[in-house]
């Protein structure tokens, strides 16, 4: 694969959580989390987008999100549990992203607050639409995503290298 293919980060919120005695890494999701996280699923889906490889926190949330929306997929996309995700900082998760192998074209981060957002923004040099707008004014609520489609290897994935296409929540 020619590093000026297309490529694209798919960035997914996991699904509300419960709020429990439980570690905040063991927390699992809510009645509601269990339902946004298909039709996450099925939009992913219909947004035409193959997955090639799924990045998951191993959080009890995001690993039950995962589950619920890969269910809605035609074919299950290699999944790697990284540890790395959870309570990641902008530069970690860009640091994660330089580190993805150059024959994978479209990757899924399945993460948290803020930093799904923060690394949305970070990337977006440019919108489609009123993206951006809407993700600004928006937020990143949980089950949302955000598409960012780039040109070049993943080792030169920094701030403002993509271009935000698609940004989705379960309120849409």
């Amino acid at each position: 694969m020619s590093v000026d293919t297309p490529r694209r980060i798919v960035l997914l919120r996991h699904a509300k959580a419960e709020w429990s005695q439980d570690s905040d890494h063991e927390r699992p999701l809510a009645e509601r989390g269990r339902k946004d996280a298909p039709v996450a699923g099925r939009k992913l889906v219909d947004s035409g987008i193959v997955v090639d490889l799924a990045l998951c926190s191993t959080a009890a949330r995001t690993r039950e999100t995962w589950k619920l929306a890969v269910h809605e997929m035609p074919q299950r996309p290699r999944t790697v549990y990284e540890e790395r995700l959870y309570e990641a900082s902008l530069g970690e998760l860009i640091a994660l992203l330089n580190g993805t192998p150059d024959d994978v074209q479209n990757l899924l981060l399945i993460g948290h607050n803020p930093g799904m957002h923060a690394l949305a923004d970070a990337l977006s040099s440019s919108a489609e639409g009123d993206t951006l707008a809407r993700m600004s004014r928006g937020g990143f609520p949980t089950a949302a995503f955000a598409v960012v489609e780039f040109s070049g290897s993943w080792k030169g994935v920094e701030h403002g290298v993509g271009k935000l296409v698609e940004y989705w929540t379960p309120n849409d």
